[in-house]
């Protein structure tokens, strides 16, 4: 096949699933419980051919009042009169419409982002379990009964903020999205929820599939820039919460901005996150745990290995493995399914990457293999980069210190237990950290000292909705997922009943 004809082929292909991801669909805003049009638009592009998909509405000033006062109504009209198994009932609802929907709302993740298909099918079906979880725990809230004596019943009452302004990232959109509408609702507040301008397919169909289960205005989504839209949402005074998942620099922006009307924040911001292996360590094992955690979702994930530390006694072999393990990535079309890497995102994070791999070679990093772009001509369009491996790396280097966000893999070595901590904690970062080793001992002491709100042993991931999500130090404020995310959403009042004898 000619270079002319397989750029053709994939571009034909892309085009015909596009059609059917996006055939009779408005991809616009989601306001009040119906599509709402605004006057401008942006493109949201494939990555693979590096086509426009569709356009999807840009909301202004105007347009986010428009959805605070719809969320509002919709809370003070119905929403907050609702009973907790009332509101779970109508959750899954919804999430019998969703799982209905699960190979079109995969398409369009895969479509949107560049994910490979099965990975866009499982994040779906993390999406919807998390919904499910949240549906199930909203049933299960209590409050508490504080004793006293007899003249006086003490009790605490959890209740919901009213209407909470949330914004998601490009990288995992229609999974963040769960994450912020799960317990937001389960609380029992209404959604005002921005989308990345990047990638919002999945979470405008999400939302349109709640038409006639969910009331009217309970979830509003305003896709849009974060200047133009996601600017006066969190500076919006009647907007109680903020829930941002982001960059630091912009996390910053949106705490301060929450500030300016006391609006309390979820923060999940950047990381740089340490897999560290013990010369105990089952080599087969953590090489896979390390490469998933790295070049799973091209990178472009905060809670990746981007760092291995490995023990000077097994680093000459774990690099050996490493890069072989590097070399057998499969990078394809995303709609095959035996692609295992698809490209990244957008034309500038692939920028961003082609820029570190520069700076890491210029500052005496050794490259051990990827960097460049695949050779197979069907790949040409798209923004696709071979899985990168650098070893040779100290800790005042650019590329271990500053989040790369793609597959760009940084190896050092140490010596003791006490030096692996130190490197693993040199970082203004704090989200995630991963133990390879088969002692017990190790695992629990490395837990324990390792400056990280997640620690994965042994593998990467699972992430599951049991449990907190969220980071240290400049990783963020608060957390997603678990029962804590419940209480970022809810807050506590104390009701002091005081008892006189009883008479008759």
């Amino acid at each position: 096949m000619t270079e002319k004809s397989s750029s053709e082929a994939i571009r034909e292909r892309h085009a015909s699933a596009q059609a059917r991801a996006t055939d009779d669909r408005a991809f616009a805003a989601w306001i009040d419980g119906e599509t709402y049009e605004t006057d401008e638009t942006v493109s949201t592009y494939d990555p693979v051919v590096d086509e426009q998909i569709t356009s999807v509405s840009v909301c202004d000033a105007s347009d986010v009042e428009a959805a605070v006062e719809a969320a509002w109504d919709a809370y003070e009209g119905e929403w907050n009169g609702t009973s907790p198994p009332e509101r779970s009932r109508l959750l899954f609802e919804w999430i019998d419409a969703l799982k209905g929907q699960v190979d079109e709302l995969a398409l369009l993740e895969c479509l949107d982002t560049g994910k490979p298909i099965t990975d866009a099918r499982a994040e779906v079906e993390g999406a919807i379990d998390t919904l499910e979880y949240y549906a199930s725990a909203c049933r299960t809230q209590t409050s508490k009964t504080i004793e006293t004596g007899d003249n006086l019943h003490l009790y605490t009452r959890h209740e919901p903020y009213g209407v909470v302004g949330q914004i998601t990232p490009w990288n995992f959109p229609i999974w963040a999205a769960a994450w912020k509408l799960g317990p937001a609702l389960a609380a029992g507040n209404c959604s005002v929820l921005k989308p990345s301008a990047t990638t919002p397919l999945t979470t405008i169909r999400m939302a349109q599939l709640s038409r006639d289960i969910l009331p009217e205005g309970v979830i509003n989504v305003i896709p849009g820039t974060g200047r133009k839209t996601g600017g006066p949402l969190v500076e919006h005074d009647d907007v109680r919460k903020v829930s941002f998942t982001g960059s630091v620099s912009v996390g910053e922006h949106v705490m301060k901005s929450a500030a300016e009307h006391i609006a309390p924040v979820t923060l999940e911001l950047g990381g740089k996150s340490p897999f560290i292996v013990f010369p105990d360590a089952d080599l087969e094992t953590v090489v896979t745990a390390a490469a998933d955690g790295i070049y799973y979702s091209t990178g472009e994930i905060c809670d990746a290995f981007s760092r291995v530390l490995v023990h000077e006694d097994v680093a000459s072999e774990f690099i050996e493995r490493f890069v072989s393990r590097a070399k057998e990535y499969v990078l394809g079309d995303p709609l095959n399914e035996e692609t295992t890497m698809g490209p990244l995102t957008s034309e500038e994070q692939f920028e961003t990457v082609a820029d570190y791999v520069d700076i890491g070679q210029e500052k005496g990093a050794t490259l051990r293999t990827g960097g460049d772009r695949p050779s197979d001509p069907e790949l040409a369009d798209g923004w696709y980069v071979e899985p990168v491996v650098f070893t040779d790396v100290d800790n005042d280097m650019r590329i271990a210190t500053e989040e790369i966000f793609g597959p760009v893999q940084t190896i050092q070595t140490f010596g003791s237990y006490e030096e692996a901590m130190k490197l693993a904690n040199d970082t203004e970062f704090g989200l995630a950290a991963g133990i390879g080793t088969e002692s017990t001992d190790i695992v629990h002491r490395a837990a324990a000292d390792l400056e990280a709100g997640l620690v994965y042993v042994n593998e990467y991931g699972p992430i599951l909705p049991d449990a907190p999500y969220g980071g240290f130090k400049q990783s963020g404020i608060g957390k997603d997922l678990g029962g804590e995310a419940l209480d970022h959403y809810r807050q506590t009042k104390s009701v002091y009943v005081n008892l006189d004898d009883p008479t008759l």
